[in-house]
């Protein structure tokens, strides 16, 4: 599928596929894998790639998403000691690569056609700068060279390490991928993804001028007290269902946006150790609290957090075009209408509008952040990370 001309930086024209040499020459065959955002699957987008920078065009071939079993994501959420990690990471590893391989099918190719993969993984702990932290870090597992053997191709993985090495959040990774196949012409967009945790992308003409950062809690919590509410039967809230079902309890959502992570001034990044199981327990343990207004609370949760940064950090700054909404909450009508009115007069779109289809964004994101490590492009973007220099991400597995 092409993303429509008129919205996005280009297309590629029809020439034939060339091997890369020393990084220049192509189109390039390029797959990017990680697990979704409940972590739920495995996704997997095949795209055709050419060029690198600003003058990069990406074509999107195939997407696939593979589900996980349930039992696989509550280990992954549950993970607690080194011979569990040790043993998920390489089980991850082979979803990834069967995810690879099913959409390298759907593509029509085989896998001797494809370049290389760009594999982002599972995270599974991050530590970014700031005064609690006694040494940055960041963690993803999905065995890169489990990867690389099961599907006879190269992989680039560890995107996020190196950023962490420089001095940087090694997060976002994102805006990289809207600046250089979705900004508009003259114009600031903003691209909002409510993953996990929810984060904002804002570019316009000039890579430079990106600005990027979590805006904070996207599903976690939400899904978290789904999981609890319906005893594991359901990971997330389909359709907003149980959060259209409860009340927002007033003074838990005051507590909740007193978070200190909200309280800070980007570049921040955030994770599962400010807004996953404890801070999920702690909700769910509220005598009195039934488990709808919880949810309820939760998506309001999401909502105000996400325009608080904005009206903070985003909208003094940057006159918008509007914002484009990904990732699993952009499925979620809640946290869709409850966004369309705290941003208004801004426009709020669903991200397909731009002829290119949400759920496939972030795997297509690492083919093309693999793309460029093989171009010898630095992908990190200081003002969203905070690094102390832009560096080429990722690590080889030939």
């Amino acid at each position: 599928m092409r993303a429509r001309e008129a919205d996005v930086h280009g297309r590629i024209p029809d020439v034939g596929r060339a091997p890369w040499v020393s990084g220049v020459a192509g189109p390039r065959v390029c797959v990017g894998v990680l697990s979704g955002t409940s972590v739920d699957a495995a996704e997997a987008a095949v795209c055709r790639i050419l060029g690198s920078g600003d003058a990069v065009l990406l074509e999107l071939l195939a997407h696939r998403s593979l589900p996980f079993p349930e039992e696989l994501t509550r280990r992954v959420l549950a993970v607690q000691t080194p011979g569990e990690l040790c043993e998920l990471s390489f089980e991850l590893g082979e979803r990834f690569a069967e995810a690879a391989l099913s959409a390298i099918s759907a593509a029509g190719l085989a896998p001797d056609e494809v370049d290389i993969i760009g594999s982002h993984g599972q995270t599974v702990a991050h530590h970014p700068p700031d005064l609690a932290t006694r040494s940055p870090s960041t963690l993803q597992i999905g065995e890169a060279a489990v990867i690389a053997e099961r599907t006879g191709v190269p992989v680039v993985a560890n995107f996020r390490v190196r950023d962490v090495a420089a001095g940087g959040h090694g997060a976002p990774l994102v805006p990289y991928f809207d600046w250089a196949v979705l900004r508009g012409k003259g114009r600031a967009r903003a691209f909002q993804n409510i993953g996990g945790i929810a984060n904002v992308s804002v570019v316009s003409d000039r890579l430079e001028d990106t600005l990027a950062f979590d805006t904070g809690p996207g599903n976690m919590v939400l899904d978290g007290l789904v999981r609890r509410a319906t005893d594991g039967r359901l990971g997330f809230d389909r359709d907003g269902h149980l959060a259209r079902k409860g009340r927002v309890i007033p003074g838990v959502l005051d507590e909740l946006l007193a978070h200190p992570f909200l309280q800070q001034r980007p570049p921040r990044t955030a994770g599962r150790e400010g807004f996953g199981d404890a801070l999920v327990d702690r909700l769910w343990r509220m005598p009195g609290a039934r488990a709808e207004d919880l949810i309820a609370t939760a998506a309001e949760f999401t909502v105000e957090a996400t325009a608080r940064a904005y009206e903070a950090h985003v909208l003094p700054h940057r006159e918008l075009e509007g914002v484009w909404l990904s990732g699993g909450g952009s499925r979620n009508p809640v946290l869709v209408e409850g966004l369309m009115r705290r941003l208004a007069p801004v426009p709020v779109h669903l991200l397909d509008v731009l002829g290119f289809p949400e759920a496939a964004k972030e795997s297509a994101c690492f083919a093309l952040l693999a793309s460029e490590f093989l171009a010898g492009v630095p992908t990190n973007i200081r003002s969203a990370t905070g690094a102390r220099r832009r560096v080429v991400l990722g690590t080889l597995f030939p």
